[in-house]
This record gives C-alpha cells, sequence and structure tokens, in this order.
C-alpha cells in the first residue's frame, strides 16, 4: 500500500496509508470499528476505487492480475453462495470459471471440513458452516497470498484452533497471510506481525512481541495505542 487514501464526501476512511505485508508470517490487521480495514482490503482486491494512492499485489493492481484466484484468496464474507446453491456446485462454478481443476473442488472441501456437507444447499448452513464454504472460495486456486476479513466469525473452538493451524502451517511454507480482526486473544496466538490503523492511518507495523511489549497483554497494548 502506497499513500492509500478512500474518501466519501468529506469523510476520510483511509488516510495516506502505506505498508507492506511480508511473506513467511502471518499479519494481524487491527483497528476499532470503522478504522478503516475492511475498506483498505476492498481497495487492494480492486472492490472499491481509492481516492488516492494504490495497493500493489506483487507490484500489479488486482485488476491487472492474470489469474487472480491464483495469486490472491480472499474472504470478506462468510455467506458468500447463493443460497440455493449446493456447496459443490458454487465452488466448481469458481473453479472452471478460473482454470481450477474440478479435482481441487472435493479437496478443499475436505480441507475446511465440508466434505460430508458438499451436495448441502448453502442456504441450510449454520454461520460457521458459511464461514467454511468462504474459507474453501479462498483456498480454491492454492493462491500464495490470503486476504481474510473476520475468518473466524461462526466458528466453535475446534473450528478456530483449525484455522489457526492451518494460517500459521500456510505461512510457513512461506505464502503471505493478512487476517483482519477484532479478537486480541486468537490474534496474540496466530499473528506474528501487527499492522494497525485508527481513523484510517497507521498506528503500527511491528512484530507481535514488539507492540506488546511492557503491556500485559495484546488487548491492553491495542488500546492504548489507539487511545481507549
Amino acid at each position: 500500500m502506497e499513500e492509500l487514501t478512500k474518501r466519501y464526501g468529506s469523510t476520510v476512511a483511509v488516510d495516506g496509508l502505506s505498508f507492506a505485508v511480508r511473506p513467511g508470517c502471518v499479519t494481524g490487521f487491527l483497528g476499532p470499528n470503522g478504522a478503516g480495514k475492511s475498506t483498505t482490503l476492498r481497495m487492494i482486491l480492486g472492490l472499491d476505487r481509492p481516492s488516492g494512492g494504490r495497493a500493489l499485489i506483487d507490484g500489479r493492481a488486482y485488476a491487472g492480475l492474470d489469474r487472480p484466484l491464483h495469486t490472491v484468496g480472499a474472504l470478506l464474507e462468510g455467506r458468500c453462495a447463493h443460497p440455493g446453491r449446493r456447496a459443490r456446485d458454487h465452488l466448481l462454478y469458481l473453479a472452471r470459471s478460473n482454470s481450477i481443476r474440478d479435482a481441487r473442488v472435493g479437496e478443499v472441501l475436505e480441507l475446511v471440513g465440508l466434505g460430508a456437507a458438499a451436495h448441502r444447499r448453502a442456504g441450510g448452513f449454520s454461520l460457521g458452516m458459511g464461514q467454511r464454504l468462504g474459507l474453501a472460495a479462498a483456498l480454491l486456486g492454492d493462491p500464495p497470498i490470503l486476504l481474510l476479513d473476520e475468518p473466524v466469525n461462526g466458528l466453535d473452538p475446534e473450528g478456530v484452533h483449525w484455522l489457526r493451524t492451518l494460517l500459521r502451517g500456510y505461512a510457513a511454507q512461506g505464502r503471505t497471510v493478512l487476517v483482519s480482526s477484532h479478537l486480541m486473544a486468537e490474534t496474540a496466538l496466530t499473528a506474528d506481525r501487527l499492522i494497525v490503523i485508527a481513523g484510517g492511518r497507521l498506528i503500527a507495523d511491528v512484530t507481535v512481541d514488539e507492540f506488546v511489549a511492557g503491556a500485559p497483554s495484546l488487548e491492553a497494548a491495542f488500546l492504548k495505542a489507539v487511545g481507549r
């Protein structure tokens, strides 16, 4: 991100934000409600147009990627599938429209724990199952980059532990993982580095240990950093 800015009329949602997400680690993306986290992720993915600056993925805008699902896996909303569509059919559509082999659909369904629910309609899924389906879509192209917005929403404790293990394993392969979350305890267990924003501006770009140093917890350090 280079001086990334987003204005809605007189409101500045993201204000000259510059940072880079490093490969080989999990980066937590933290900020109070309304700090601009989701807007930033949407601009990275080309869903919102910046008012200024730019967001690049390996030196290119998302719209310029030749095979986006093979490059970036994203989860912005868990309930991303049409409620009348079966889980497997939803992923098959994405796979075939992005030149991904059909067999990969079964692989990611098993990976996220939805193998037995492959032929169920998405509208009958619980919040946690919908979140797992969204994660399956993000993983479909086996991308080197993952961008996830509140990925543990709706997951039970077992699911949260599973996702933590998955993300840390993904990063250990040298891939890039950016996770936006409001859950401080889970972020402390999952992330290696932190990007912290408030009021659309960068507050910190450091390791978790550096950010927490001298504070009793990540939550305490965060509240102090954002002036709460």
